[in-house]
């Protein structure tokens, strides 16, 4: 046993919902300080958990704390689910931001601010880098995905830290109904968001709404809680990392916001539903403000809270 091991502050969190066991959970380790980079690693293998993090203080100038972010597989630059989750658990903690309404949160991809507003968190999506993928490539992607070409509408490389291949498809059932072949997905080396717009607000489209994500949850809960109505239907596939799908996703939905606003496709203001084809019910907030900054937001849950042996 490392002379650094020793009981740690640690927290479990449920990120994008408001109800325990809906959303995506995360690991966090309160104080990660003088942790190796091997041990973070192997207690993030051992959570099995899309992410777990490491809170230490900053080094950068104006950042509140510090934060290390990794997959069961491998160290992020940065993501979304888990800079919301470590902010809940590290205020929960006691953490005292230097400002009032916004907490700086400094990691690989430098520093990032979220907003606090009662239970709500927001954190500033990060810069986004974008590009066409060849049509050679989406050949491919669609295959693995088990649909026609011309079912995506669009589609663009996102990169924001982490990187994703997004696709909009043509329907929401479409989206529900993928079953990928999630391999071959890794044999491309393609991390694959997809997602489709709700396409009417009539009666008879929420209500075949309503009833398609009872379907999906079927299989999954019988208990679903009661949420918002949404505007976009997301899901995540990340077999290059180890995560055949991601529950809700908060750089994806972020890079996706971004791109999506700026062609014309959302509003500057809709909600995002992630996690129905595994039982989850996760609600992510997105927001473009007047300087053109784009805020994702959701709701953290504590759902364990105590000490791990590190």
């Amino acid at each position: 046993m490392s002379a650094t091991h020793r009981q740690r502050p640690f927290k479990q969190v449920d990120v994008f919902t408001a109800t325990p066991y809906y959303g995506n959970p995360l690991a966090v380790v309160l104080d990660g300080s003088g942790l190796s980079d091997d041990e973070m690693q192997r207690f993030a293998r051992w959570t099995n958990l899309s992410e777990t993090t490491f809170v230490l203080p900053p080094t950068q100038a104006g950042a509140d704390y510090r934060v290390r972010i990794f997959t069961p597989g491998t160290e992020l630059p940065f993501a979304g689910h888990p800079t919301l989750g470590s902010c809940h658990a590290w205020l929960e903690a006691g953490g005292k931001p230097r400002q009032t309404e916004v907490i700086v949160q400094e990691c690989a991809v430098g520093l990032v601010s979220i907003r606090r507003a009662g239970h709500h968190l927001a954190f500033a999506a990060p810069p986004l880098q974008r590009s066409t993928p060849t049509p050679e490539l989406l050949a491919l992607v669609a295959q693995a995905l088990g649909i026609r070409t011309d079912q995506i509408r669009a589609a663009q490389h996102l990169d924001n830290g982490p990187q994703w291949l997004g696709l909009l498809l043509d329907s929401t059932d479409t989206v529900l109904a993928l079953e990928p072949d999630h391999q071959a997905l890794k044999d491309l080396k393609q991390k694959v968001g997809v997602c489709a717009v709700e396409s009417g607000q009539s009666a008879i489209n929420l209500i075949a709404k309503s009833s398609r994500e009872a379907r999906a949850f079927a299989e999954h809960a019988a208990d679903a809680p009661q949420q918002a109505a949404a505007d976009l239907e997301v899901r995540a596939f990340a077999a290059p990392v180890g995560i055949p799908e991601d529950p809700v996703t908060g750089s994806l939905n972020a890079s996706l916001a971004q791109w999506l606003m700026a062609e014309g496709h959302l509003p500057t203001r809709y909600v995002a539903s992630q996690g129905t084809c595994l039982g989850r019910a996760g609600r992510v907030q997105l927001e473009r403000d007047a300087s053109g900054q784009v805020w994702v937001g959701g709701q953290v849950v504590t759902c364990i809270d105590g000490h791990v042996q590190l």
